[in-house]
């Protein structure tokens, strides 16, 4: 029979939920993660990822001792990326609405949390098929400050983390749905939940909440993002419906962080079985559209493609796409422009694309309105300042003079075939969770903590807002689970 009482129970199986599980165990405390999927389901969001962690670090030479070897390091270029430049972007990209005191602690923790959990045994590379581009000497040149990736993606991600709890004595148990937090007085002694079993309840010292936001719960969508959200496609796991969330508010806790926002992206928008696609993964992104345009129905631009890499911007398009006509837009580009796009994203199987040799039949077989369509593409054309070089590895400022502007990449769209990509919004995770101090407490209103309730994860609130750096989401699950995990 299992165990009715653990030192420590971790509520949820993805990279934040195992970082605080290892670094419990590691402390000699008896941990069991009670995870909702199955062993075929499981792994919560971060099995979907591309498996991108963003670090502070000096370059290449500092982070060999961490990645894969690989043939084209030599002929690699890896800018350094500093913690004062991680800070900025975070204060950037949020319109400063991160929590400062977080912001400083992942910031000057993710390195080291990857080095940690890379000498448990996760293994990391750089990530070529994403993050550089091959310039014309054949050389690699890595951009926007994020670099370095799981090997495997998000299932590699996932399958290391397993490995390394079952070495290191952690119980986990599938199926096991947990709705309930137990309390005696004030303070959480353990859970109660369900599985193919029945009912249950497991007692600890400590309970950490990992269970994800609300992002796959239409209702709370809906409710907390507005208007619309309820047609949001959910990228990753089904399994994170705000339950544990609502458990812990329930006992009193404080939300913390933007519960108006999310990380949403542009998703394939007709491809079947395009939600929660285990196969897929993260290839049902298309995020290769700073080099093109993105009209709407209508056939008209709305959003400045060039205004950031795509690291700074794709987490926050996907709501701009949410609010068009039908919540469909269509990424555009020509057969000059085809080439650079992103084999693992626009070579899927089965991948939404619609083809032509002209911008008018293009707009015909989208449905959309071609004239306004055509002008669109003519307007933006004769409004290039074609005297800056088109470079994607760097922001180039060639711009296109337009409303709304193209502030960098722009290229003209005049070499048929062209391409058309339907996209609409997929959401990834709620930006907002629950009020956690820096070691991820749960914290009522009043500033005190709940006794034996802890939470890391995109179950804790505070770091983002409108947006955020790409690859920081998985860095800080390994930080703040890592905390979480060294005082329960």
């Amino acid at each position: 029979m299992p165990a009715a009482s653990v030192d420590v129970i971790v509520v949820g199986g993805g990279n934040a939920g195992f970082s605080a599980a290892h670094a419990a165990a590691e402390r000699g405390r008896r941990v069991t993660v009670l995870e909702r999927g199955t062993p075929e389901t499981a792994g919560g969001n971060s099995f979907y990822t591309a498996g991108a962690t963003r670090i502070a670090h000096g370059g290449l030479d500092d982070l060999r001792d961490v990645v894969e070897p690989d043939e084209r390091h030599p002929a690699t270029e890896v800018p350094p990326y500093s913690r004062a430049e991680y800070r900025a972007d975070l204060e950037r990209v949020t319109d400063g609405r991160t929590d400062p005191a977080m912001a400083q602690v992942l910031v000057d923790e993710a390195a080291d949390g990857v080095r940690w959990l890379h000498g448990l045994g996760l293994r990391y590379h750089l990530m070529y098929e994403r993050q550089a581009y091959t310039r014309p000497d054949g050389s690699y040149l890595f951009w926007g400050g994020l670099h370095l990736g799981n090997v495997g993606g998000g299932e590699g991600l996932i399958a290391d983390h397993t490995t390394v709890a079952d070495r290191l004595g952690v119980e986990v148990r599938y199926g096991a749905d947990v709705r309930r937090l137990l309390t005696e007085g004030d303070r959480v002694v353990g859970v109660a939940y369900t599985d193919s079993e029945g009912e249950h309840e497991l007692r600890a010292q400590n309970v950490v909440i990992a269970a994800g936001g609300f992002e796959s719960n239409p209702e709370l969508r809906e409710r907390y993002l507005g208007r619309g959200w309820r047609n949001a496609k959910v990228r990753g796991t089904p399994h994170n419906d705000g339950a544990m969330i609502l458990a812990a508010l329930k006992l009193g806790a404080a939300r913390g962080g933007d519960w108006s926002t999310a990380h949403s992206v542009q998703w394939d928008a007709f491809t079947e079985q395009n939600e929660s696609n285990r196969i897929l993964t993260n290839r049902l992104t298309r995020q290769s559209y700073p080099l093109g345009i993105i009209v709407n129905r209508d056939g008209e631009r709305f959003l400045d493609e060039g205004a950031d890499f795509r690291n700074y911007t794709y987490a926050k398009y996907g709501r701009e796409i949410l609010a068009q006509p039908g919540s469909v837009a269509f990424q555009v580009f020509d057969g000059a422009l085809r080439p650079r796009l992103s084999t693992a994203e626009y070579d899927m199987p089965g991948i939404s694309e619609v083809t032509a040799e002209s911008i008018r039949e293009l707009g015909e077989r989208l449905s959309i309105d071609a004239d306004r369509f055509v002008a669109t593409v003519e307007e933006f054309n004769a409004a290039i300042d074609r005297h800056a070089p088109f470079d994607p590895t760097v922001k180039d400022g060639r711009g296109a003079d337009v409303s709304p502007p193209k502030s960098n990449w722009a290229a003209a769209l005049e070499t048929p075939p062209f391409y058309a990509y339907p996209v609409t919004c997929g959401i990834t995770f709620t930006f907002g969770g629950l009020k956690g101090d820096l070691d991820g407490r749960v914290l009522r209103e009043d500033g005190t903590p709940i006794a034996g309730l802890l939470v890391c994860g995109e179950a804790l609130g505070g770091l983002f807002s409108g947006n955020y750096p790409g690859g920081s989401g998985l860095a800080a699950g390994i930080v703040f689970g890592r905390r979480a995990g060294l005082v329960a």
